[in-house]
């Protein structure tokens, strides 16, 4: 899993933050507000910084910083927590009218922002110690095929699974990924939970995939994370790996 795209019309989201480094890419008539701010064009946020958004019309890309994309957007961001880039008159880094041209028009709008179009191939980290990166490939076939129940990755036990202490596995995790394991998987879980509503299953349903207590559980983490509600979300996203 590499990329959430979200589409809509009066997006209106609380303040919020996730780990996900995220693009604001609105329709390139529209205006939106960030943090109380009026703004054109594209801007890129940082992981893990709050930040409250209202936006008329457009897309907006979630986009995990293990991935190369993410890592590669993280270098442009220069330890910045937000990243303006004003209008430009490349059709490129205009909004597209649909989900299918979206997925088309990825690798030309980071491409724009002089970012590698290879980076899109977003499941192959840079992380270099393998048992982390063996972590990741089993996170990523949790996607692909039935969900490996949450329970499975405390950390205690994950470390267990790779011949290394609890502590040893935290900061070995943070040093690699550059995000602890516990809000980095919590966003796996919100992602698990999201898969499963697109393909129909009820909220109390996707808690229980995802490992959640309940749907009410599940609700009040997904706005906390993403400031809007799972009604409000559930019909406009779609994932990409």
């Amino acid at each position: 899993m590499g990329v959430v795209l979200i589409y809509g019309s009066h997006i209106d989201a609380d303040y919020h933050q996730h780990v996900a480094l995220q693009v604001i890419w609105p329709q390139h008539e529209h205006t939106y507000e960030l943090n109380g701010n009026t703004l054109h064009g594209l801007t890129i946020i940082a992981s893990k910084q709050s930040h409250c958004l209202q936006i008329q019309k457009g897309w907006i890309v979630l986009v995990e910083p293990t991935s190369r994309l993410g890592e590669q957007l993280t270098t442009l961001l220069k330890a910045q927590p937000f990243l303006h880039v004003h209008e430009s008159a490349d059709k490129s880094m205009r909004s597209p009218k649909d989900r299918e041209e979206a997925y088309n028009r990825l690798s030309p709008l980071f491409q724009s922002l002089s970012i590698d179009s290879t980076s899109l191939r977003l499941n192959q980290s840079l992380v270099t110690d393998r048992r982390i990166q063996c972590l990741l490939n089993e996170l990523n076939a949790c996607f692909a095929a039935e969900c490996i129940k949450p329970k499975h990755w405390r950390a205690a036990d994950v470390a267990q699974t790779l011949h290394l202490c609890e502590s040893r596995f935290l900061h070995l995790f943070k040093a690699q990924i550059g995000i602890a394991w516990r809000p980095f998987l919590l966003w796996r879980r919100l992602n698990c939970a999201l898969q499963a509503l697109i393909k129909g299953c009820s909220a109390t349903d996707a808690a229980y995939i995802a490992g959640f207590s309940d749907g009410a559980h599940l609700s009040r983490t997904f706005r906390a994370t993403f400031g809007m509600s799972i009604v409000q979300a559930k019909a406009n996203w779609v994932t990409k790996d």
